[in-house]
């Protein structure tokens, strides 16, 4: 892989691809650095399921939920 950033001082580029890359699928990626947002990640929460699950199901999650929390409270 060949990754490399440049400040362009014109519109144009001229990318030489390497021997071993010939006849391949590449991606070419072009995009401003100060561009890029990172997002943190949504904090899932058992809230966020009301209404997709089912009685049943969410009775059965529920009580898997409430065996593995006590088991993390036993003592080894």
């Amino acid at each position: 892989m060949t990754r490399t950033s440049i400040t362009p001082l014109q519109t144009d580029i001229l990318l030489s691809i390497p021997q071993k890359y010939i006849g391949k699928k590449i991606e070419v990626l072009l995009y401003a650095v100060d561009e890029i947002v990172e997002e943190l990640p949504k904090k899932v929460t058992m809230a966020d399921f009301w209404g997709k699950l089912s009685d049943e199901s969410a009775k059965k999650l529920h009580e898997t939920t409430q065996i593995m929390r006590e088991e993390w409270e036993r003592d080894i």
